[in-house]
């Protein structure tokens, strides 16, 4: 049986913002779709949150 790890990135309605989501629960919101990229394939060692490095 194989297993699925489901990373899912969609915009943030009002904004143009993106919210991340791993497939361990993890969450985070950014301006920069290569950033949140990043920090989703950093798992398990996701930074606090993408969307705070840049500001």
């Amino acid at each position: 049986m194989t297993t699925r790890r489901v990373l899912q990135v969609d915009w943030v309605p009002g904004s143009d913002r993106l919210r991340g989501r791993c497939h361990c629960g993890a969450e985070s919101v950014a301006d920069d779709p290569v950033a949140m990229w990043q920090w989703l394939l950093a798992h398990p060692h996701h930074p606090a949150a993408v969307g705070e490095a840049g500001k």
